[in-house]
């Protein structure tokens, strides 16, 4: 399965508005209910349970689809079991607090025709650079971004393609300084998307100029994107199998390198790289990347190597044992590669 993202054109964003209240008020009705059933009984609702206190409610004037309103119940007994909560946020459409309009759907509330998608009657116009007649729908939502925007997001079954060039292999080394460098020698330059646009984000929020803050929010994420998808493209039709290290984010977010981690968008990354090797056929595995910089790429002597944060200034450095002298992360980038090797033999043995 995938999620194909089309954006609906802004003359239907008044009509989505009005369904996307409904749907915040069966979400905080659903939210007021299960939790007053769980202090009084000790137990918590299933979706079942909760259809029987929905049903009926869009022929008492919800302009929404009877489907979606299941939908929205199943999506909060979700939640509610995920972050194992008594009771949830609730959905609000002013203040500071505001939730981004959100309709789910199920296959057979809409229908598709050329550039046109139908919903409770109503048909949307949406720009399709997919081709959705080539696809088998399988629900999906409405969703509005920061700025007003709707987008209308639907599932599809994904079929795995035959790969059909690149037969190499490549390890990546994902940083700072460099965003990957690649274990053949090629780094890729870390671009600081936010950094570029820090001092125009910074006047913007003085000046209170939300609409302003919004739209430098999204010019930012959009150049990451467009920068990920390229670069993910590239390494995926040049490689039958990618390895990559498992830097983790979340951990290095609560350094001093905060934002820096945050701009580069490693996370995303990955995921763009899973999924798109998954439809091309490549082999994708993240691997443990510990002591990757201090083991030499070589012998696997960890003689001499950098260690530590005061190692990280050292970008170069010569193994104690044959006396080779490395790169700090394209060696990284070869024991990723090497590792990786190593999951890959394995993971054929035992096919």
């Amino acid at each position: 399965m995938k999620t194909l993202r089309l954006r609906i054109k802004d003359k239907h964003s008044s009509i989505l508005n009005e369904m996307a209240l409904e749907v915040n008020f069966v979400w905080n009705y659903v939210n007021e209910l299960c939790s007053n059933h769980t202090k009084k009984t000790g137990k918590f609702f299933s979706a079942y349970d909760v259809h029987g206190y929905t049903s009926g409610a869009t022929r008492d004037g919800l302009k929404i689809h009877s489907q979606s309103v299941q939908a929205v119940a199943e999506e909060y007994v979700s939640r509610r079991k995920q972050f194992k909560k008594l009771k949830l946020k609730w959905r609000s459409a002013k203040g500071s607090k505001k939730s981004l309009g959100w309709i789910p759907f199920k296959t057979s509330c809409i229908k598709v025709e050329e550039s046109r998608l139908r919903y409770c009657g109503v048909w949307l116009g949406i720009w399709d650079s997919y081709g959705l007649s080539q696809y088998q729908l399988k629900g999906g939502s409405f969703n509005q971004d920061s700025r007003g925007r709707w987008y209308v997001n639907l599932w599809v079954e994904s079929k795995v393609q035959e790969k059909k060039t690149g037969t190499k292999s490549v390890g990546i080394d994902l940083g700072l300084k460099e965003f990957a460098v690649m274990s053949n020698g090629e780094k890729i330059d870390s671009i600081k998307f936010y950094r570029e646009y820090e001092g125009k984000l910074i006047l913007a929020q003085r000046a209170n100029r939300n609409d302003r803050v919004r739209a430098i929010h999204a010019k930012i994420k959009n150049k990451r994107l467009d920068f990920h998808h390229k670069l993910s493209n590239k390494l995926v039709a040049e490689n039958s199998a990618i390895f990559v290290g498992n830097v983790s984010a979340k951990s290095l977010v609560k350094t001093k390198m905060s934002k820096s981690v945050l701009d580069a968008g490693w996370t995303a990354f990955r995921t763009m790289l899973k999924y798109k090797s998954h439809e091309a056929g490549v082999w994708f595995e993240e691997v443990n990347e510990r002591y990757s910089t201090q083991t030499c790429s070589c012998c696997g002597s960890r003689q001499d190597s950098p260690k530590g944060r005061a190692g990280l200034r050292i970008r170069e450095w010569a193994c104690g044992e044959c006396g080779i002298t490395h790169d700090r992360d394209v060696n990284a980038a070869m024991n990723i590669l090497a590792l990786g090797h190593e999951r890959l033999a394995v993971g054929i043995s035992a096919v």
